[in-house]
């Protein structure tokens, strides 16, 4: 996206805090922070591990979400995947779209990467992480739950990819 008076490209953050200003939001977006980073050095190879896959789009039939219509973490199967994601979420519909799954749920992708030996293999089910709400939801509630269901799928680490 560029900035339309100058034509010169609109940093990522700034044009977040545009989009919500747009939408009447008067104070500005607070983005998640984590002085105490989870991540740790890999363990073994990636061409050794199975690898779970995170992303931010649930399915198109709305099973991702509670009786008040709230989102909460929702698994479905890698080998059969939904035909379609939810197209309803606040997202920038203008650079993305969810016609092609692979550039936010990238099975075939790491199904080409265990082919030629680069990555082990994918834990069998991908798993759904909600947005579009606060960062203590999501480090109380969602994050602790999609924990849960990678270790249950013995996965050694995840791919998060967003929508």
């Amino acid at each position: 996206m560029q900035d339309h008076d100058s034509g010169r490209p609109v940093p990522y953050m700034q044009r977040t805090r545009n989009y919500y200003r747009a939408l009447g939001y008067t104070k500005d977006y607070v983005w998640a922070r984590n002085d105490d980073v989870p991540f740790v050095h890999l363990a073994k190879p990636v061409s050794a591990m199975t690898v779970g896959l995170i992303c931010t789009a649930g399915p198109g039939d709305r099973s991702h979400r509670d009786k008040r219509n709230r989102p909460h973490v929702w698994s479905g199967l890698v080998a059969s995947p939904p035909d379609s994601f939810d197209t309803d979420l606040a997202w920038d519909k203008e650079s993305t779209h969810t016609d092609d799954r692979e550039t936010f749920l990238p099975i075939d992708a790491a199904g080409r990467l265990i082919a030629d030996r680069t990555l082990g293999a994918l834990a069998p089910r991908f798993h759904t992480a909600p947005t579009g709400y606060s960062q203590k939801k999501t480090t109380e509630r969602d994050a602790p739950e999609i924990l849960r269901r990678l270790k249950e799928d013995k996965a050694d680490a995840a791919i998060l990819t967003a929508l």
